[in-house]
């Protein structure tokens, strides 16, 4: 029993520990290659450019909600098991 508790504790310190982390503004580590320049691209990206979610990433809802109940058309996909 007492094993299990220290084997708890030992578990909530270490996922605490990897929590920390540090926000800080992303640098480029001296003496480092420079970033790559994507294809079609004039300059590499910044960091901020690179933390920024695409558009692919998060689309935009296009689909608009049923404000009330609404017939379905008719689905020629919907079909019976087999």
């Amino acid at each position: 029993m007492r094993r299990v508790g220290s084997t708890l504790l030992i578990a909530a310190l270490c996922t605490s520990v990897a929590a920390c982390g540090s926000r800080k503004a992303l640098k480029p580590v001296e003496g480092a290659p420079p970033v790559p320049v994507a294809v079609g691209a004039e300059a590499p990206e910044t960091s901020d450019e690179l933390m920024e979610a695409s558009t692919q990433a998060r689309p935009d809802r296009s689909a608009e909600p049923l404000k009330r109940s609404q017939e379905r058309e008719e689905d020629p996909f919907d079909l019976p098991p087999q």
